[in-house]
């Protein structure tokens, strides 16, 4: 893995300490590996309707920031048409300051909409949980470009992302670039598995809702 930035950045948060992190660890790779068991048709169905609803792979591929500013490849289901990289420059971003964020993205699939409603494109993330790139609650999974042009303090954080976390609980898609900061901070100031767990819990509220999922 490579940094995100040409370099370690050093943020004044230190996160998790070795036990926390070893315990966090353990119970994102058992809860990870019962989901994954447990979601296996709906995963395999997901992905046979991603493939036949238009042309491209089931599964989108990106770079994003991990722990302390490492590089890794993110794993979603593809919910855009195969050419929505290059039709990006012909959209206007609905999200203020940093993140571009598009609540009637032309790019994106029917298909692909209820499941960025429901947040089932980024279960293949379980995976990602497994390798050890991410964890089920953390900071949001910032992109390079973000981190290179705006990172400053939140580019280095010493904990793994997460699939959800106080962002995705507390507005999603609907948050500045600042707010997401302030609770990807607190987070890391505060953590603790009982914290994880009420996130997680929560979760399923926001995911049902649906509120700031575009």
């Amino acid at each position: 893995r490579r940094t995100a930035a040409g370099g370690r950045a050093g943020p004044p948060h230190a996160g998790p300490a070795g036990w926390q992190r070893l315990v966090k660890a353990v119970f994102d790779r058992l809860v990870a590996t019962v989901a994954l068991v447990v979601l296996a048709p709906l995963l395999t169905a997901v992905a046979i309707a991603v493939r036949v609803s238009g042309p491209g792979p089931a599964l989108f591929r990106q770079r994003r920031v991990g722990r302390d500013g490492a590089e890794f490849t993110i794993l979603k289901f593809r919910t855009t048409h195969r050419d929505a990289e290059a039709r990006k420059v012909e959209l206007t971003s609905d999200a203020r300051g940093v993140l571009f964020k598009v609540r009637r993205d032309p790019r994106v699939t029917p298909l692909g909409a209820l499941l960025r409603r429901y947040s089932i494109d980024e279960l293949p993330q379980l995976l990602n949980v497994l390798r050890g790139d991410m964890s089920l609650v953390g900071p949001r999974p910032l992109l390079p470009e973000e981190v290179a042009r705006y990172g400053g303090v939140r580019g280095g954080l010493p904990v793994r992302p997460g699939m959800t976390g106080l962002w995705q609980v507390n507005g999603r898609s609907d948050l500045s670039w600042e707010e997401s900061v302030r609770l990807d901070l607190r987070y890391v100031e505060n953590w603790s598995l009982r914290l994880d767990l009420q996130i997680l819990w929560r979760t399923w509220a926001a995911v049902a809702r649906g509120a700031g999922a575009y």
